[in-house]
């Protein structure tokens, strides 16, 4: 039974976090007013500049920019918490963990009862990983939460983005909700027809079939999703009805996103 409720559960927070995607999309802040393209090609430079920077203050500045776009567009310091520096600081966390002991350098201090010996450029090693990491990740997840995902994908069309590229990622966003609703659907039915508790093979067998059963009908649907593209006159470009207009506002925009980028390079060097 912990099985089907903790992956119903699972499913129901996939769904709560494209729900929340998309209702802050819709808010009136200041990135939900940006022609996408300004957006992308912007946020694009800031990460980039984040990732090349060799002080750390730079860093920190392009982070302490991340946060004010981050109020001027309405996204809460909550859900960024859950959503990004929280998981984004045990992932990262784990991985610069030994860096502090592994690299050479002047010795600070040691850990009591192992020796170990604790090293600066150790720490700064590790302390620059970590905030590249939790800045580009916020910039990464302020674009996604403020623009909705098929206009993320036409502003990589238009950046000359491989087509293959750009159709996959709508494809697999859009499809992943159906097969997320099949599979809850094979979960739901499977607990209503169960009495007992299933031991432990049991609950194994089980889920090595479901996913079987959901491979199956994965491989269906992309066959039949082809065919009825086909039928309608896809050939390997895709079509939106929504046109971009650039704006004075995003033209100032994309100027200081350009000057803060140039001055994290300069600077960062």
């Amino acid at each position: 039974m912990n099985f089907f409720e903790r992956t119903l559960a699972g499913f129901l927070d996939a769904v709560e976090h494209a729900l929340d995607a998309e209702e802050v999309s819709q808010a009136n802040g200041l990135l939900q007013r940006l022609d996408p393209r300004v957006k992308v090609v912007g946020i694009l430079m800031l990460i980039i500049a984040a990732a090349m920077a060799h002080k750390f203050w730079v860093i920190g500045a392009v982070f302490v920019i991340a946060l004010i776009l981050a109020a001027s567009s309405r996204v809460s310091p909550l859900l960024l918490g859950k959503r990004v520096w929280i998981p984004v600081l045990l992932f990262t966390g784990i991985i610069a963990l030994p860096a502090p002991f592994v690299i050479p350098g002047q010795v600070i201090g040691r850990i009591p009862g192992l020796d170990w010996p604790l090293t600066a450029q150790g720490l700064a090693s590790a302390r620059y990983l970590v905030t590249r990491v939790e800045t580009a990740a916020t910039l990464s997840v302020l674009l996604i939460l403020s623009t909705p995902w098929t206009h993320v994908l036409k502003a990589l069309r238009v950046l000359r983005v491989p087509v293959v590229i750009v159709v996959i990622l709508g494809m697999a966003y859009r499809y992943i909700f159906l097969l997320i609703d099949s599979a809850r659907d094979m979960l739901e039915s499977r607990r209503s027809r169960m009495v007992g508790e299933m031991t432990g093979s049991d609950s194994r067998r089980l889920a090595a079939a479901s996913v079987g059963v959901l491979m199956s009908k994965t491989l269906q649907l992309s066959g039949d999703v082809y065919s009825a593209m086909l039928a309608r006159g896809f050939r390997g470009e895709v079509y939106m009805l929504d046109d971009f207009q650039t704006t004075a506002v995003d033209w100032i925009m994309l100027f200081c996103f350009v000057a803060i980028a140039a001055a994290a390079f300069y600077y960062g060097r």
